[in-house]
């Protein structure tokens, strides 16, 4: 792994995301390039157009006082979003890690990440940005926009980072997975963490030979692999297990079979990365 692409924002989850992604760096080696995306409603400088409301001289001292203010809000914004890279950067190096470059953008977020990532070779990001209901446990807004357009892995942060210690892998047959086992043989991110490898569900035909499969890539790859079947729902399966054997970090594919085929959107995904309190690694 050479470089990966850090989201930061004004949210909670500001701190863990900067130390899962020194835990990725001091493990590989990588670079991080960290992005802070302004908005065009933080960065916009047109005013309302509140014709017909007030009288000329009213309206127009009113216009040039708004155009004052977005004025004001956009420095300020550009300002905010310096600060919250330097805080990035701050934590960081006080975790070791030197090799870091930072960018401010203006405009979609989405297009930000597709300009940045054919250079990087994973994103990370919180599972909820500053905007979202922390009360309600919504995911942000932006995190199925992301993983949906993602042609690289996406690890997503929890609240807090736990030791990472143990792995688990949600085995379901499906392509995402199947390219997510060979990405960690291949990779050093897991090397000398045991690993789990957990198939949920009903056994379906071809299935356990996949499995086997699986589990025999890792093994060559030098990784120690502990191969799990669980009867059940998969979101069951999945949350009992982390919980029981103290996962730090679930992997899984973001579009899967059967159940699991729509992922992001559907439940397993959506269901995983808001219960799981630990970072979860998706994989297309």
């Amino acid at each position: 792994m050479t470089k990966l692409i850090l989201l930061v924002d004004g949210s909670p989850y500001g701190e863990s995301v900067c130390d899962l992604a020194a835990w990725v760096a001091a493990k590989t080696d990588a670079g991080i390039d960290l992005l802070h995306v302004l908005g065009r409603r933080e960065t916009g400088s047109g005013p309302s157009n509140l014709s017909g409301s007030l009288g000329l001289g009213a309206k127009r001292a009113l216009l040039d006082k708004l155009a004052a203010h977005d004025e004001e809000r956009a420095r300020l914004a550009k300002e905010r979003g310096r600060a919250i890279l330097e805080g990035a950067r701050e934590r960081l190096s006080a975790a070791g890690v030197s090799n870091v470059t930072e960018r401010l953008r203006h405009g979609d977020l989405i297009e930000a990440v597709r300009d940045a990532e054919p250079d990087a070779d994973l994103i990370v990001l919180g599972k909820r940005g500053e905007g979202a209901d922390f009360a309600s446990s919504h995911l942000g807004s932006n995190l199925e926009r992301i993983v949906r357009a993602a042609k690289k892995p996406v690890l997503v942060a929890s609240r807090s980072i736990p030791p990472m210690k143990r792995a688990l892998i949600a085995f379901d047959g499906g392509e995402s997975v199947r390219k997510a086992v060979d990405h960690i043989a291949k990779g050093r991110l897991f090397r000398d963490m045991p690993i789990d490898l957990l198939m949920a569900g009903e056994p379906r035909s071809g299935a356990q030979a996949a499995f086997d499969a699986a589990a025999n890539t890792l093994e060559q790859a030098g990784k120690t692999v502990t191969q799990v079947r669980r009867s059940g729902e998969p979101e069951d399966a999945i949350t009992d297990h982390v919980e029981a054997h103290g996962s730090s970090i679930l992997v899984m594919g973001a579009y899967g079979h059967a159940r699991i085929r729509t992922l992001i959107i559907g439940s397993t995904t959506t269901s995983m990365i808001r219960k799981c309190r630990i970072p979860v690694m998706l994989f297309r």
